[in-house]
Order: structure tokens, then C-alpha cells, then sequence
């Protein structure tokens, strides 16, 4: 059995030099997956109640340190109603009841009425925060939480607005826009503080997506203006309790890397795939300013056999792991289309790696 040692992640993502091993790290793995490697029914418990939540916290902590991590994530979800969700069937081995998605052109706001009949909570019931306090009291020794708000700053209002009204919005009434951004963000910063001093947090993560495989969502200035300003709020947040900050976020972000990294001041990012930018060549060019999480590329993850999957790990092991500032994991999540051997194949090569002094 593992035995968890959130030192060893601290240490990759404060880029202090090598660990003992190369930790393990995840945004997160579907619960198809879960259920299929611990046998535990996890989607069939009901969380609406304290034991049943208490219940599903343990066979997630079970199986984070049955893999070898040294965390459990967890995330929270804001209170913001909303309806402009799609839904769809599942066509995985291991399926979702339904697989959904983000209904890009329609929102709940889209319109400065909308915004005032909203049904905006209050700060103090905007989220579960006692979802921390229960897994805190779960935590085996050693291990700690790695989480916090569902939802990032730009995604939170993407939700609400969709993409299509809110790109349309900038132009055809930016104050409202502004008025989002203000409104959402004061929400998150707001938990962002109380979650930050929970106990058993080991460090602070964001899932923001911003880019496409070509460019960025939006134009740099964009970001500049409505998101960078209320992710460095965050960041601070986590800094002020030494805990260490992750974004996560998919897309092509090379315009607006250095702002992310300089004046936002991330410690991480995590969310590579092959088509964009490999994991090895990001090391190579941020791997000096930031810790690089993952990057074993999912749809490689899931459409090769296991030997290849073995050689591509190593590979990439033996070009990230060198010197530190890196963990093993996907380049976005364990879906629940990867094939189980393969995942168990990835962490398989993890445990295997030697640091050159440990050989």
C-alpha cells in the first residue's frame, strides 16, 4: 500500500530539486474508472446526505492512494443556476449515463435585464465549503487536498453567458461584460479565501480553460483586461497561506503564457496534448519558471496498446523527470475512454523511474 507523502509534491511544485520518486498527478479521474479499478459502486452513493457523502470521500481518498498520489482532489462548485446544458449518450466502454456539455450558444444571461433578475446567491451559501472540512477529517497521514473552486475565472462566465452571447457582448455591450467578470470573480475570491485556510490543503488549483489547438479563446488583451487581474487575486490568496498554485487549462496559450507565469504568478500548469505543444518541448521551454504537471497526451492514452503506452511514458520520463518540476499524469484527465491497463501501465513506469543519483 502507498503511503502518502505530500512533501514529495510540494518539492516538485516549489521546483526545489528531485524527490525520492516522480509523484503522480491528476486533474482528476472519471469515476467509471474508479469504480472499474476499486470495484467500489462510487456513482451509485448518495452524497446528499453526510454519511453517504463521508462514504464517497472515502473511496476517493481510497483509490488516490491505492494509485500512489499523494493528494486528493477536490473541487466545489459555485451556486450559479443554470440551464444551457446539453446532453448526449455515452458511447465509452465504461459510459457515463449521459455525457453533457456546454451549450455554446445560448446562456442564462445573455442581456442586462438578465443580469438583475438573476438569482445571484448569497456570498455566505455560494458553495459547500464543508466538503473540505469532512475529506480533511478523512485524510490519512501525509496525504493533503489539492482543489478549490469548480470553474475558473473566464469559464465561470463562459457558463453563465455562453460563448457565442458573451463574444458578441464585448462588443455590443462591454460594460455588461465587465459587470460579469466583477460579479463572478468577487464569488470566487470570496471562497478562494476560506478555502485557502481549510485544513488539509496542500495546494490551490484552477481549471480555466482559455485556448484553442491554434490560438487563444480570446485576444490577449481580453484576458489582460477581464481575467488575468481576478487569477492573480487567487494566486495571492494561496501564496499568503504557502500554498502552492496549479492552472489547469486546455488550449493553446502560448500568447499569454508569460502572463500567466510573470504577473499572475501560477507555480504549475498542468493540460498538454501532443497536437499542440508535447509535454518534453514545454518542459523545455517553461520548465525553468514553472513546474509542468502530466502531458501523456489522452488520445494517445487511449488509442494505443500498452507497450507503446510504456515506451511514450518512459520517454517522456526520462526527458521531463531529470532535475525535478515535473509529475507523471495525463495531459487532462483519466476519461473513462482510456483504457484501464493503459492508465495502470502509466503509473506502472512511473514507479519504475530512477533519478540518475538513485540508479
Amino acid at each position: 500500500m502507498n503511503q502518502p507523502n505530500f512533501e514529495r509534491m510540494k518539492k516538485i511544485l516549489l521546483r526545489q530539486g528531485e524527490p525520492d520518486r516522480v509523484p503522480f498527478y491528476e486533474h482528476f479521474c472519471d469515476i467509471e474508472i474508479m469504480e472499474a479499478i476499486t470495484g467500489i459502486p462510487m456513482s451509485r452513493i448518495d452524497t446528499g446526505t453526510l454519511e453517504g457523502k463521508r462514504a464517497y470521500f472515502k473511496a476517493l481518498i481510497k483509490f488516490y492512494v491505492d494509485m500512489g498520489y499523494d493528494y486528493v482532489p477536490l473541487e466545489i462548485p459555485l451556486n450559479f443556476p443554470r440551464d444551457n446544458v446539453l446532453l448526449g449518450d455515452d458511447t465509452a466502454v465504461l459510459p457515463h449515463y449521459k455525457r453533457s456539455w456546454q451549450n455554446e450558444n445560448r446562456g442564462v444571461i445573455e442581456k442586462r435585464e438578465d443580469f438583475e433578475k438573476y438569482p445571484w446567491p448569497g456570498m455566505k451559501e455560494c458553495a459547500p465549503f464543508t466538503d473540505f472540512e469532512i475529506m480533511a477529517e478523512l485524510l490519512p497521514e501525509g496525504m493533503k487536498i489539492i482543489g478549490g473552486i469548480a470553474g475558473g475565472i473566464l469559464e465561470q462566465v463562459m457558463w453563465l453567458m455562453g460563448y457565442v452571447p458573451l463574444s458578441m457582448a464585448i462588443y455590443d455591450d462591454p460594460q455588461l461584460v465587465e459587470d460579469m467578470f466583477n460579479k463572478t470573480g468577487a464569488y470566487r475570491i470570496y471562497a478562494d479565501e476560506i478555502i485557502a485556510k481549510m485544513p488539509g490543503m496542500g495546494a490551490m488549483r484552477m481549471g480555466d480553460d482559455m485556448g484553442y489547438k491554434t490560438a487563444t479563446m480570446f485576444s490577449p488583451e481580453f484576458f489582460r483586461k477581464y481575467v488575468f487581474p481576478w487569477q492573480k487575486k487567487s494566486v495571492e490568496i494561496a501564496h499568503r497561506q504557502g500554498l502552492p498554485f496549479i492552472l489547469h487549462s486546455c488550449g493553446n496559450l502560448k500568447a499569454i503564457m508569460d502572463d500567466l507565469i510573470d504577473y499572475v504568478g501560477i507555480d504549475a500548469k498542468h493540460s498538454y496534448e501532443d497536437a499542440i505543444l508535447p509535454v518534453i518541448e514545454a518542459k523545455k521551454i517553461y520548465g525553468n519558471r514553472i513546474t509542468i504537471l502530466g502531458g501523456v497526451d489522452v488520445d494517445f492514452l487511449s488509442r494505443r496498446s500498452e507497450d507503446e503506452v510504456r515506451r511514450y511514458v518512459r520517454n517522456i520520463l526520462e526527458k521531463c523527470a531529470p532535475g525535478g518540476g515535473y509529475a507523471l499524469g495525463s495531459g487532462n484527465t483519466v476519461t473513462n475512454y482510456v483504457p484501464v491497463k493503459n492508465y495502470l501501465a502509466m503509473l506502472d513506469e512511473g514507479r519504475k523511474f530512477k533519478y540518475a543519483l538513485q540508479m
